[in-house]
């Protein structure tokens, strides 16, 4: 294989797609902009002002398919749009009182710490930094994934070894730079980064050939890798580079709001375990399974615990489905399998505590 120097800027021909390793990040070097300082605990209560605003408002991505993008009818649409709605639904039983705001990886944390926004749902990836310093509280991992490269298929590289000399398109204000660094020197791999930070003209640099490679999260290739004209001259390497579990976030001191946001996933998550489904779930509150009945509002006071209707668990359901469903219906359809995000009776790392 020829070196990646040696490679011409001009879009390559086509190739077979040799299969792909599908899973996912997002996340935050050092020089990344951020708030200078986390809120002191309980200076902030989303969940009362959310219900007396009545509407909730969710920072989203500026688009990546299968996530958080709008249609040509402008409806957003995606796995982490229908988590906002869901947690919509929780609180006002009302899919449509939400509000969405695109957010970058530059300023999506000022966001949700200036008050800008009640929740960000934003391919953003858990780590301790986000979780201590800079204020935040991650509800839940709704995506379990990690950082990748993907390639045009005629380049013939079959891993990320074969990257040597490569020009590696990458976005700042995520930890994906920062992996990458740290992936090439422990492999002992040279590569000249390109970095550029609005996420369309990182695309358009790689389709173009002014990148060899591309590195994000899987999910995140696997999304761009949909929209391109010919997705099959496209291979995600198999190389998953870091771990990078993907998730809602909070402000730090608002317990209660994030108890709605934590047990909404974990809603979403028993209910694909239970069997109940948006089409079935009225006719799942005479099932004798106490559990499914405490989910649904037929037993217990569980929504009250929360603060909300004992029915939030039915409506939520009945409006957007159960984990299986949102995932088939954004994620699916882009190419990316279950793999770690199967529920864990199928081997995956999907689990909710118990509702009781």
């Amino acid at each position: 294989m020829q070196p990646f120097g040696l490679f011409s800027t001009r879009a390559l021909s086509a190739a077979a797609l040799a299969g792909a390793l599908l899973a996912g990040s997002t996340a935050l070097p050092a020089r990344a902009q951020a708030p200078a300082q986390a809120p002191a605990a309980g200076a902030v209560n989303t969940f009362d002002a959310v219900r007396s605003r009545g509407t909730l408002v969710c920072g989203v991505n500026t688009g990546v398919a299968g996530f958080a993008q709008p249609d040509s009818q402008g409806v957003w649409r995606g796995l982490d749009v229908d988590y906002c709605r869901a947690i919509a639904v929780a609180l006002f039983n009302d899919a449509n009182k939400v509000r969405f705001v695109p957010t970058t990886a530059q300023n999506r944390f000022t966001a949700l710490q200036s008050g800008e926004v009640d929740l960000l749902a934003r391919n953003t990836t858990w780590t301790l930094s986000r979780d201590t310093s800079l204020g935040f509280d991650f509800a839940a991992v709704n995506f379990y994934d990690g950082q990748g490269f993907m390639v045009k298929a005629s380049t013939g590289a079959k891993s990320g070894k074969d990257l040597e000399g490569a020009t590696i398109c990458v976005q700042p204000g995520t930890t994906t730079e920062q992996n990458l660094t740290e992936w090439a020197r422990a492999n002992r791999v040279r590569f000249s980064p390109v970095v550029i930070e609005r996420l369309e003209e990182v695309v358009q640099a790689y389709a173009s050939g002014r990148c060899d490679a591309y590195t994000t999260d899987i999910s995140g290739l696997a999304s761009t890798r949909s929209t391109q004209p010919n997705s099959e001259e496209h291979v995600i390497l198999p190389d998953v580079i870091s771990k990078e579990p993907l998730g809602p976030l909070v402000r730090q001191g608002d317990a209660r709001f994030a108890d709605v946001v934590r047990w909404t996933h974990f809603l979403l998550i028993a209910a694909e375990e239970f069997g109940i489904t948006q089409a079935n779930a009225a006719q799942m509150v005479n099932d004798p399974r106490p559990e499914v009945q405490r989910m649904l509002g037929r037993g217990g006071d569980l929504g009250k615990m929360l603060g909300l209707d004992n029915a939030w668990g039915l409506n939520v359901i009945r409006a957007v489905g159960n984990y299986g469903e949102l995932f088939e219906r954004h994620l699916t359809p882009i190419g990316i399998k279950r793999g770690p995000n199967a529920l864990w009776t199928n081997g995956g790392l999907q689990y909710a505590p118990p509702f009781r």
